[in-house]
């Protein structure tokens, strides 16, 4: 529960706004002044009645000329907000403190030190960027500095800005630094040079398998229509790139793309983010157009819609009814014209029959469905993606394409790629950043071990009842698959089975990463 409360400057008049939290045992997480008179506070939620009762001895005390609840306290709106900017900056950014610990990363710096954020945060930055010595600036001039540095052998502009907070007395002091990492040199091949509202639409895409066929046919079909298009595919399968190709090729080409991940922001965020908020709401004098209204004649992109809560996907199901919504804290309707097309990893039919998701919203959205084949489905794509990769990271690395190694090409297509292209792309690069004169083979590729279940190789006890039999022989492929799949998801996934089943069958059978 959060309250603004709107009052005259009285000495006095805070203490007495705590003493009435205090009087009715109401915990007070935050609190935060305006020097334009309005006080804010944070306190855990409470009944309907004693809300009533403390918001009516809250208005008699003398000087309080209103209060109201309020979704955030300020500081968190903006943390909020400054979080979901830097996360869709294509720039990588950290925040050192002065200690050289990393304080924050967004999703650019995180994909390109290709660790997670318990791996970064509170790490120093010596450790991620050892070429950058922290200590030698912070004891130096402390000013901008830009910088080249080497990451997985390839070249980049460094930038670091130092952050000064002024005091009352107008002194800055040093609080932190930022840091920027930025590509030197941009890969020149085809792909990277497809702009985003480019009408190349399917032109760029990579395949030769049936599967691939078939898929690219039946979007180009869907492609003009109007109605929702659900995108299903496993991670790293490209649904993205598929919906922007199904806008370039549309009528709407030419109006914005817009795309919302449903997964990476708050539920009341990201309604804003939709929908927009009226003008006086949040504090805000001016409006927001939320995503919604800015692609009016283009398209949104829902990412990992099978993510979106409840209250969403209720406002969501009213918007493709017939286009209208309201802004958050606006009365009046408003109606654009934009089409929807979502994406999901998950098998949206078994949430919907779970009810972890809308059926009415489920049937709205399945119109039109288009599913990305993961890559172990179609072997066959891995030859032209593996030559597409080795020349885009080739050229950027600046060095000649290398030969392969006869076998490598049938030992990739042999191993089953959880992650996908996005994992084969990846794997490609930092094959090349180690292969020297040598041809490059499947041993710069540090695949996982993946052993097959064969009649030669399968040792079987044939003892005892069936029942017996079989659950040795389910140990014994749960047991090798969770070595190249080593998380109960991924394994679940691989094997088309609920997550739980897998993490029971696992501690069943003892089974553990060698």
């Amino acid at each position: 529960m959060r309250l603004e409360v709107f009052c005259e400057d009285r000495l006095g008049l805070t203490r007495e706004l705590l003493d009435i939290l205090a009087s009715r045992n109401i915990d007070l997480r935050g609190i935060e002044i305006d020097i334009s008179g309005i006080i804010y506070l944070n306190c855990p939620d409470i009944d309907f009645e004693t809300f009533s009762e403390l918001m009516a001895e809250i208005r008699r005390i003398t000087g309080v000329k209103d209060v109201r609840k309020i979704q955030f306290m300020p500081m968190e709106r903006h943390n909020t907000e400054l979080i979901s900017l830097l996360n869709n900056l294509p720039d990588s950014v950290l925040a050192i403190n002065l200690k050289g610990s990393v304080d924050m990363a967004n999703q650019s710096a995180l994909s390109l030190l290709n660790k997670t954020a318990e791996d970064v945060i509170g790490q120093q930055i010596s450790s991620l960027v050892p070429s950058f010595n922290f200590t030698r600036w912070l004891e130096g001039s402390k000013s901008r500095l830009r910088d080249q540095v080497v990451l997985d052998g390839l070249d980049y502009a460094l930038e670091v800005m130092p952050v000064y907070i002024t005091g009352e007395s107008k002194e800055s002091t040093l609080a932190s630094a930022m840091m920027m990492i930025r590509s030197v040199k941009e890969a020149q091949y085809l792909l990277e040079e497809v702009p985003l509202h480019s009408n190349l639409g399917f032109e760029h895409f990579v395949g030769v398998s049936n599967r691939h066929k078939a898929l690219i046919n039946q979007a180009k079909k869907l492609s003009s229509l109007d109605q929702p298009l659900l995108i299903e595919g496993e991670t790293g399968t490209g649904k993205e790139m598929l919906a922007r190709a199904c806008h370039n090729r549309s009528e709407r080409g030419d109006h914005p793309f817009l795309v919302l991940n449903c997964a990476a922001i708050p539920d009341d965020v990201a309604e804003t983010e939709l929908f927009g908020h009226a003008p006086g709401s949040f504090n805000h004098e001016l409006g927001h157009k939320g995503i919604f209204e800015q692609a009016d004649g283009g398209t949104v992109f829902l990412d990992e819609i099978g993510e979106m809560t409840p209250h969403l996907q209720i406002k969501l199901l009213r918007f493709l009814q017939d286009g209208t919504f309201r802004r958050v804290g606006e009365e009046h309707e408003m109606h654009v014209d934009v089409r929807v097309i979502a994406s999901t990893r998950h098998q949206l039919a078994e949430l919907a029959e779970n009810g972890g998701f809308r059926e009415d919203l489920y049937y709205r959205l399945n119109v039109l469905t288009l599913r990305i084949p993961p890559l172990r489905e179609r072997p066959s794509d891995i030859q032209p993606l593996l030559e597409l990769f080795m020349a885009k990271h080739s050229n950027k690395l600046g060095m000649l394409k290398p030969p392969m190694d006869d076998e490598l090409l049938d030992q990739l297509t042999q191993y089953q790629w959880p992650g996908n292209m996005r994992q084969l792309d990846n794997m490609v690069l930092r094959a090349l950043t180690e292969v020297q004169d040598e041809p490059l083979s499947v041993d710069h590729f540090h695949l996982p071990q993946t052993e097959h279940m064969s009649g030669g190789n399968a040792t079987l006890n044939l003892d005892g009842a069936l029942d017996d039999i079989m659950k040795e022989y389910e140990s014994q492929v749960l047991d090798r698959l969770y070595q190249s799949f080593p998380s109960s998801r991924k394994l679940a996934k691989r094997l088309n089975v609920s997550h739980t089943s897998i993490a029971n069958k696992l501690r069943e059978y003892g089974i553990r990463k060698r």
